[in-house]
């Protein structure tokens, strides 16, 4: 869903007055400064709307003056205001404010003409006039300065959370979270984030894999799919074929899942040991398909860190791998898991072995080996959704330990050692590039704890 911005030009010009103060300090002095103001503001949306990378909708600027305005306005259609705060007229300012929506401030210093409210955003409007935060549902960290990237990478991180909130996700087998704290991960989820989830039984599975299996055109279809996918330069065949077919299969299933609910999220429980006997092959390279594809798709149906997945996703723009991380010992940790996307960058095809899932040795499953150097941002979700944790990570290797197919030796950029007691729960996600600021900003709009360790 895309992102839509109310923008505010909050000024007004004052009237002259003999022999007293008449105006606080800031420029735009006339109406045909105003209007020039209007100009240039207009002209930062839309430069804004064409480098935003995500769908984001800028509504029509709106210059406000008086309370009364402002009141009409707060009322309208969007996710979030952006409010270009010119003068000191707090009234008005409040009023804006005061909105179940979420809220940016932009002033300016050099960048055009000076806003008052560079000067008094912090002291007059935030904290009024007092030494302790007066204002409801802002802080100093929604104020940006002259610069509209700093705005956009507020607005792509709200993008994200907004479509983190209630969104739909078929769950395959049931609705779960790893490990002994994580049984009430689904719940949790539910009512933090407002996640719909639609369950779909193995019986229903089996029965509609069946119904596949006996559309021979739909057959032939997947394996002349998975011939033209396996002939792909940098990918590499280490396991059965028909293990592929079948998976290729599978994916139609999962695509068809997805469709009736109207969703573009799935994940499958118990995915090392039920799904087998049903599919005959495993889910792993159906779940990496559906990554590249960018829909979201998780195994073993974790809850816990799910979430995280979902927002690190729309806060990316791109895939998301899905791991179980090592001890972290002398500033390197490994990453693994049996399915993983093989275009993390959510473009390029990297060098992809098609392997058995290791428990079993049995279906089919990546062995993505992800570029090395590549700069990654990993989050860490704990047990009760309370505190989350983020840091950066450089890859150095993609070893093939006796471990879940794709793998990754990383390099902690930050204090390594930090991780050995704050770690908690279990599974991590990780995405190409670095994204812990817009992470642990919405982070706080949510409520929850955040701790960056790079």
């Amino acid at each position: 869903m895309p992102l839509r911005v109310q923008p505010v030009f909050q000024c007004e010009v004052y009237e002259r007055k003999p022999a007293t103060s008449w105006r606080v300090t800031g420029a735009i002095q006339d109406e045909r400064e105003l209007q020039e103001e209007e100009g240039r503001i207009r002209r930062d949306l839309a430069q804004m709307t064409a480098a935003a990378g995500f769908p984001l909708e800028f509504r029509p600027l709106v210059t406000v003056r008086t309370v009364e305005q402002a009141k009409s306005v707060v009322g309208g259609d969007f996710d979030v205001l952006v409010i270009y705060a010119a003068r000191r007229n707090l009234p008005v300012l409040e009023a804006l404010a005061a909105n179940d929506k979420w809220n940016l401030i932009f002033v300016r210093h050099q960048s055009g003409p000076l806003y008052y409210m560079y000067i008094g955003v912090h002291t007059h409007f935030l904290r009024k006039r007092r030494d302790e935060f007066g204002q409801p549902n802002m802080d100093a960290h929604d104020v940006v300065v002259d610069d509209p990237g700093e705005l956009l990478w507020r607005l792509r991180a709200l993008y994200a959370l907004k479509n983190l909130r209630g969104k739909r996700i078929v769950a395959v087998g049931r609705a779960g979270g790893w490990g002994a704290e994580g049984r009430e991960a689904p719940k949790r989820a539910q009512d933090l984030w407002n996640l719909d989830i639609r369950t779909v039984t193995y019986p229903e599975l089996g029965e509609r894999i069946q119904k596949a299996r006996r559309n021979e055109t739909l057959v032939d279809r997947c394996r002349i799919e998975a011939g033209k996918y396996l002939k792909q330069r940098g990918v590499s065949l280490e396991t059965d074929r028909g293990f592929v077919d079948r998976a290729f299969l599978l994916t139609e299933v999962f695509r068809d899942l997805l469709d009736e609910a109207q969703a573009d999220t799935i994940t499958i429980d118990a995915c090392m040991s039920t799904i087998m006997p049903i599919s005959e092959t495993t889910a792993c390279l159906p779940l990496g398909l559906l990554n590249d594809e960018g829909y979201l798709a998780f195994c073993e149906s974790d809850f816990v860190v799910i979430p995280t997945g979902i927002l690190l996703h729309y806060i990316a723009g791109t895939p998301v791998f899905f791991g179980n991380p090592s001890l972290p010992h002398c500033g390197i940790v490994t990453m693994s898991h049996c399915t993983a996307p093989s275009r993390m960058d959510g473009k390029r095809l990297e060098p992809t072995r098609i392997v058995t899932h290791y428990e079993s040795d049995f279906g089919a499953a990546p062995k993505v080996d992800m570029k090395k150097g590549q700069r990654l941002t990993i989050v860490n979700a704990d047990f009760q959704s309370r505190r989350w944790l983020g840091f950066e990570a450089q890859i150095l290797d993609t070893p093939f330990y006796p471990i879940c197919r794709t793998q990754l030796d990383l390099k902690i950029l930050g204090d390594w050692e930090r991780l050995l007691d704050e770690v908690k729960g279990f599974h991590w996600m990780a995405a190409y590039g670095s994204h812990l600021r817009e992470t642990g900003y919405v982070l706080k709009k949510a409520g929850l704890g955040w701790l960056a360790v790079t």
